[in-house]
């Protein structure tokens, strides 16, 4: 079996089981979490996991946040003067930070969703260099109804989470899902 549909075997596994209605916001967050080169694939075959969801129950929600730095770049004033100087940009970045939340925010506010929904993020690699992925799901957790599924290209071990594996992780109280959780006992 291929990394991606052992994958999705493990989130089926997750989104089947019993959701304990008590837990606290951090906990209520998953990481798909696999190796940078398979984010194609993976995204080429989200619909599976929608699929898992929906089987299971469970309302899905899909929010990409590929494009979410251009959007803002296009909007930003000064957007002509940081392409010029970018090293001008590093400050501002909080700004990129805010919006970013908000943003997700929204999206885990929709109006359809409850505590039974899967709400989904794909496109965190694209925020690499440009805000942390520890500190975006921070500030959106307490908006987090039901179950917020982050798609992570890199690498999880012993609690730490490392975005493209390209700087420190995190250690944080999501639950990881993995190819290991996915393979047949």
């Amino acid at each position: 079996m291929n990394t991606v549909e052992c994958l999705v075997q493990a989130f089926r596994r997750y989104v089947r089981l019993p959701w304990e209605p008590g837990l606290a916001p951090p906990q209520r967050v998953w990481f798909v979490v696999y190796d940078p080169p398979q984010e194609r694939r993976l995204r080429f075959r989200l619909s599976e996991f929608k699929d898992a969801a929906m089987d299971a129950g469970h309302a899905w929600f899909h929010l990409d946040l590929t494009d979410l730095f251009p959007e803002w770049m296009a909007k930003h004033e000064y957007r002509d003067a940081y392409f010029e100087s970018p090293e001008d940009m590093e400050l501002e970045l909080k700004g990129f930070e805010s919006y970013a939340g908000d943003r997700v925010k929204d999206f885990l506010r929709t109006a359809e969703a409850d505590t039974a929904s899967v709400m989904a993020l794909s496109g965190l690699g694209s925020m690499f260099g440009l805000l942390r992925v520890s500190s975006l799901i921070e500030q959106v957790a307490p908006t987090i109804q039901g179950r917020l599924v982050a798609f992570f290209p890199g690498h999880y071990d012993g609690n730490n989470y490392r975005l493209l594996d390209a700087r420190d992780g995190w250690n944080y109280l999501a639950v990881p899902i993995t190819c290991k959780d996915g393979e047949e006992q």
